[in-house]
């Protein structure tokens, strides 16, 4: 009899461990741009968040992070972070003679990755 419950704990235990340890993406997005929309066409999405991967990983390349920026006009960029769980207060991006492009988007990005590095070295 013992024998039996414990088989049939361990076929149940067998069952539900696997939804309890699912793996993480590793294509899990780290970067949601909202309002891309606004974007010029040179700058959109897609730009904006390689842009951040690449200076991040070039920063701080162990940092675990995810960046949601806002689009609030073709000129104007805001993101939120949170940094190895701790939130980074929200970073303000305007250009003033023109709307954003690659060179804008990069430096953007450049200033969001050094304020990740500094928690991270923190």
């Amino acid at each position: 009899m013992r024998g039996i419950v414990s088989g049939v704990i361990l076929l149940v235990g067998a069952g539900v461990v696997p939804g309890y340890v699912a793996p993480v993406s590793a294509a899990a997005p780290r970067c949601h741009v909202i309002n891309g929309a606004k974007l010029p066409p040179a700058s959109g999405a897609d730009l904006i968040c390689a842009e951040i991967e690449r200076a991040v990983a070039a920063r701080a390349p162990r940092a675990h992070y995810t960046v949601t920026v806002t689009v609030r006009s073709p000129s104007r960029l805001s993101a939120l972070a949170m940094v190895n769980g701790q939130p980074l207060p929200e970073q303000n991006f305007a250009v003033m003679d023109q709307e954003l492009n690659p060179a804008s988007v990069r430096r953007f990005a450049g200033a969001l990755a050094s304020e990740i590095a500094k928690v991270v070295k923190e």
